[in-house]
């Protein structure tokens, strides 16, 4: 009942609220990117969502588009400045995500949507994590968020598809807003964000 019928209005509406709501917000952080890292002040990338289907996810910009001799980006940690690691760890980056809830293509917690490249990295138990729509938040999130094993993601990813309550959801929300408070697994041990998923036939 909850996920067919309450879970998406719910997260529709309290999108949209809180885009009203944090508007001056979003509006400054902008014109902070702007002035720090030039534009655009919005990154764009195309990610899978519910069923494989693709979107394009909006967040803040946080990094420079600094790059080698050979015209390749340099590494994530590299290009990622100050003002983007403190955007980061207070997930303000993620507030443009809020149009895609409010599009229908997120919800508030779900899986995390990932690269376009992992898809056929995935057995068939990870690929169920698209059987529903990916989230702003999850319950990975908020076991270790980047710092977690891709095993260990993926099992907490699979474990939330199987039990989508309202209960649920509103637990990971306050739980979200602890961890983000807190500033609390931001980075992996070894990158600056999570390390590439190669997939078990990689390995």
């Amino acid at each position: 009942m909850y996920a067919r019928f309450i879970k998406r209005p719910q997260d529709a509406v309290l999108a949209s609220t809180a885009l009203v709501v944090l508007s001056p917000v979003l509006v400054t952080i902008a014109g902070l990117i702007k002035w720090k890292l030039g534009g655009p002040v919005l990154f764009k990338q195309k990610r899978p969502g519910k069923d494989g289907v693709i979107f394009e996810m909006v967040k803040f910009r946080t990094m420079t588009d600094e790059r080698d001799e050979h015209g390749e980006l340099l590494p994530d940690e590299k290009r990622l400045t100050p003002f983007g690691q403190a955007l980061r760890s207070l997930s303000l980056d993620e507030l443009p995500s809020l149009y895609n809830i409010v599009k229908g293509d997120i919800a508030i917690v779900g899986p995390r949507p990932l690269l376009l490249e992992y898809l056929p990295r995935y057995n068939a138990e990870q690929c169920r994590r698209h059987d529903v729509r990916p989230g702003l938040t999850g319950l990975a999130q908020v076991n270790g968020r980047n710092r977690l094993s891709w095993p260990d993601r993926f099992a907490l990813d699979v474990k939330y598809v199987d039990n989508v309550t309202f209960l649920n959801d509103w637990k990971i929300i306050v739980q979200t807003v602890a961890k983000v408070v807190k500033k609390d697994g931001i980075s992996s041990d070894t990158a600056a964000t999570m390390e590439a998923f190669m997939g078990e036939e990689f390995k």
